[in-house]
């Protein structure tokens, strides 16, 4: 099973250009030392930021989305609850990390 319905080249919508548009998408939704496991398949995705501001701005409760687990969205929701759009302070963040 994949995430995406179309092809990529008809759909140009951040998920389809996921590491794991091609991955059995219940795999993510694990419990307890199988999170650490698949939280590596976002390692290297070119839309992960995407993928987690998605995820905190919606407040998804289950599940690894961007490379983090519904507890690590949690603690950071809890750490920054004046945060409105989780897209811009992650491109914010990015930027400062690399020195930009």
């Amino acid at each position: 099973m994949t995430i995406a319905a179309t092809p990529i080249t008809e759909d140009s919508s951040w998920a389809t250009r996921g590491a794991c548009v091609s991955m059995d998408p219940d795999g993510f939704f694990v419990q307890g030392a199988e999170q650490h496991a698949v939280k590596t398949a976002c390692g290297a995705c070119p839309v992960r930021t995407e993928c987690l501001a998605d995820a905190l701005d919606n407040r998804v409760d289950f599940g690894v989305w961007g490379g983090m687990t519904e507890r690590e969205r949690r603690r950071m929701l809890r750490r920054h609850p004046d945060v409105r759009d989780w897209s811009e302070a992650l491109r914010r963040a990015e930027r400062q990390a690399v020195g930009s």
